[in-house]
């Protein structure tokens, strides 16, 4: 399934591009396993994994309809300390609203504030690598692989434990980008920076409204979990209402998003279902698919090898850069549950709390490393190409990652996961 995401957008793009046939791939893919499950009878696994794709699914395009609705308009002077005050506050958003819905606020102004320099590339890449990526590690809500892990029984706050390292990484690559911004822009003409001069027009955002909906998710992400609801309403926990109240309040909350908004501001954001819908077909062959691995780390997880929060970090980290990090999260996760939990170390959803460090740092921060890490990645980089903003290749792409991203980890690693 991985493999076919990776490698059939090269190999037949125009084809590829319809959802319809993404979704006949994984529909290939994911059959096998469904299969097997079922000639097994272990209905109650497939059972909860549809809830899970479909939980997945809802808050994604909730958050992702909500920030569809909200405008930033204007144009900038794009000097370094714009654009990484551009940087600074997507990577600060990501967390609270989604590295999708962040992303998708951001990158279309952003683009108009850049359009009048030189060099743009680097800006945009740097995007990726805060906005989509990295700066979404502080809620489930920020990163699709932390709410997989929310799901699974991790606390809602728990990731707010993970404030240090983002603040550090965050603040190494905005100082890193200030410097090649800074650098950049000295060399670009007089010409060129008039020009910038005489297009600033002052930002308005427009939509507001929708900010309440997004208060609305958050809240309820955080408050509505089946025993929440189950003592609230006095029901047992696997009762209808406690099992899909929180799925049926994100619902409402998308839903009243949509209908609010003016379609005027949905069309100025170039709003469509498309993005939803590629992840909705690719992502039901993963977690189909992803059954039979998560069952057999169950089983084997121990032989491994692995046991250090480290080592959980960088094959974590790795196989999420080179394929996704949502099911990768998921595979380490239940590597580390089998593992167990020494009798004085801090247990969290069963797992050992330093791996759960190691996992969710590794997921979240290396899915920047590629295109196909994280979904926004893919997305911010056709828009750019929209934009006629010559974007790097696959390969051109991991070079930057190698270059700016690699010694920040190696450097977080020693910092943070040291044994």
């Amino acid at each position: 399934m991985l493999l076919a995401i990776a490698v059939l957008p090269l190999l037949v793009p125009r084809w590829w591009h319809s959802n319809l046939n993404r979704f006949k791939v994984a529909f290939c893919c994911g059959l096998p396993v469904l299969g097997l499950f079922a000639s097994h009878g272990d209905w109650h696994t497939i059972g909860h994994t549809l809830h899970e794709y479909l939980s997945f699914l809802i808050l994604l395009a909730s958050l992702y309809t909500a920030s569809g609705g909200i405008v930033l308009r204007g144009d900038l002077e794009a000097t370094p300390k714009v654009n990484c005050a551009f940087l600074l506050t997507g990577a600060l958003l990501a967390s609270f609203m989604g590295t999708t819905g962040a992303a998708m606020l951001l990158i279309r102004p952003l683009l108009k504030t850049i359009s009048e320099r030189h060099y743009q590339v680097h800006t945009v890449v740097f995007f990726i690598f805060l906005v989509c990526n990295i700066g979404g590690c502080l809620t489930p809500l920020g990163d699709p692989p932390l709410f997989l892990g929310y799901l699974r029984g991790v606390p809602f706050t728990w990731t707010f434990s993970l404030l240090l390292p983002w603040a550090f990484v965050n603040a190494t690559l905005l100082g890193v980008y200030w410097v090649l911004d800074t650098l950049l822009y000295k060399k670009e003409s007089p010409s060129e920076h008039m020009h910038d001069r005489v297009e600033v027009k002052p930002l308005r955002i427009v939509g507001t409204t929708n900010f309440l909906w997004l208060a609305l998710i958050v809240l309820s992400v955080a408050f509505l979990t089946p025993n929440n609801l189950s003592v609230w309403l006095d029901m047992h926990p696997h009762a209808f209402l406690p099992a899909y109240g929180r799925d049926l309040a994100l619902v409402f909350a998308g839903a009243g998003a949509f209908i609010a908004t003016p379609v005027d501001y949905r069309k100025a954001n170039s709003f469509t279902w498309h993005p939803i819908l590629e992840v909705a077909a690719l992502f039901f062959g993963i977690f189909l698919s992803m059954m039979a691995t998560v069952r057999l780390l169950e089983i084997h997880g121990p032989e491994l090898g692995l046991n250090t929060p480290a080592q959980f970090f960088w094959l974590t980290g790795t196989l999420s850069a080179f394929l996704d990090n949502a099911p990768t999260y998921v595979v380490f996760f239940e590597t580390a549950k089998s593992l167990g939990v020494e009798p004085n170390a801090v247990a969290v959803a069963g797992v050992n709390n330093e791996l759960l460090v190691g996992i969710s740092l590794g997921a979240v921060f290396m899915g920047a490393m590629t295109y196909i890490g994280n979904a926004p990645n893919f997305m911010v980089k056709s828009i750019a190409e929209e934009s006629k903003v010559r974007m790097p290749s696959f390969f051109g792409f991991i070079l930057y990652s190698v270059i700016f991203l690699l010694p920040v980890f190696f450097v977080a690693t020693r910092i943070f996961l040291a044994e």
